[in-house]
């Protein structure tokens, strides 16, 4: 079934997404002066590269585990949105739905939670990984991927649609990551088929990272050329946006840094993603490391400018 595409004015192109944690220097912070705010470098760097990037996205990171309360970030969100370009799409990646909990419970007040950052900040959409994100309550360290069995499929679309039925914005399911010693994977379904299941049951729109479907190819022992095969298995009509974000290797371990620098084969995976994905508007530059200054870090700017040729290329 053709996936449920949100209304965007044709192809975005290339948009940057950022994980704006409290308390660091890029992210959120607090003082008694200002109250909540988002830091300068992130102002400064979405300031002088705004003629690049077509949309925004920002990660939501809580301040407490205890309790959702909306008003609590309303403050510093509102801070971000007024200091920042207004870009004409902003899209919130979500941490907190647990699509791939076998476990039922209720999302209630994590439903209206988010409802509420759509509705007063005009999300375009709203992302999460395909992945576990707590157990029985108790958040993990690191996302898992899901229960890659029979009844982690049907818990898997039973709680996407749930929560697509409940959402105000299209929610987009990601990929999810495989990190070679920080996550692992339970059952046998091959992932790429395990997501294109969920996807297409659910008329979802997807979000591929490179990094994750590298990493699981990798964590499979792929190599070489086999990191780039079995493409067909996933549910490329249903793509709408790609992400990138910093992955390197540590030994013999492909890992998710998230810290800006692109591998070559995460530029060779998009460049044959591109012509596979009909649907494809948006390409995702997520979490560049900044300076205190704001400025991309200089092992960065490398990885930015060849992801920008990309992606003009595909626009041309």
């Amino acid at each position: 079934m053709k996936a449920r595409f949100p209304e965007v004015n044709g192809r975005l192109g290339l948009g940057v997404g950022m994980d704006l944690p409290w308390g660091a220097p890029v992210g959120f912070a607090h003082d008694p002066s200002r109250g909540d705010h988002v830091t300068d470098p992130v102002v400064q760097f979405l300031s002088s590269h705004a003629g690049a990037f077509r949309y925004f996205f920002t990660s939501f990171q809580p301040r407490s585990r205890n309790r959702l309360d909306p008003r609590e970030y309303f403050d510093a969100y509102d801070d971000l949105f007024a200091r920042t370009p207004a870009f004409s799409v902003r899209a919130l990646h979500q941490t907190t739905f647990n699509l791939g909990a076998l476990e039922a419970y209720d999302r209630g007040r994590i439903l209206d939670f988010t409802n509420a950052l759509v509705e007063r900040y005009h999300f375009a959409w709203v992302n999460e990984d395909l992945g576990l994100w707590s157990l029985h309550g108790r958040p993990l360290p690191y996302p898992l991927p899901p229960y890659l069995t029979p009844a982690g499929l049907d818990a898997a679309i039973r709680n996407t649609a749930e929560v697509q039925g409940k959402l105000l914005a299209p929610l987009f399911v990601e990929f999810p990551g495989f990190s070679d010693g920080t996550s692992f994977f339970i059952g046998h379904m091959h992932a790429y088929d395990f997501f294109r299941a969920v996807v297409e049951e659910t008329r979802s729109p997807a979000t591929l990272d490179v990094g994750h479907l590298l990493s699981y190819q990798w964590l499979l022992g792929k190599r070489g050329e086999a990191l780039f095969g079995e493409l067909e298995r996933l549910p490329l009509d249903h793509c709408f946006e790609i992400h990138l974000s910093g992955c390197g290797l540590d030994g013999d371990s492909f890992m998710d840094h998230h810290h800006g620098v692109l591998l070559d084969e995460q530029l060779e995976l998009l460049r044959r993603l591109l012509p596979l994905c009909p649907n494809l508007s948006a390409i995702t530059y997520e979490d560049p490391r900044l300076d205190a200054e704001g400025r991309l870090a200089p092992e960065t700017v490398t990885s930015f400018e060849r992801l920008r040729a990309a992606v003009d290329l595909w626009l041309s």
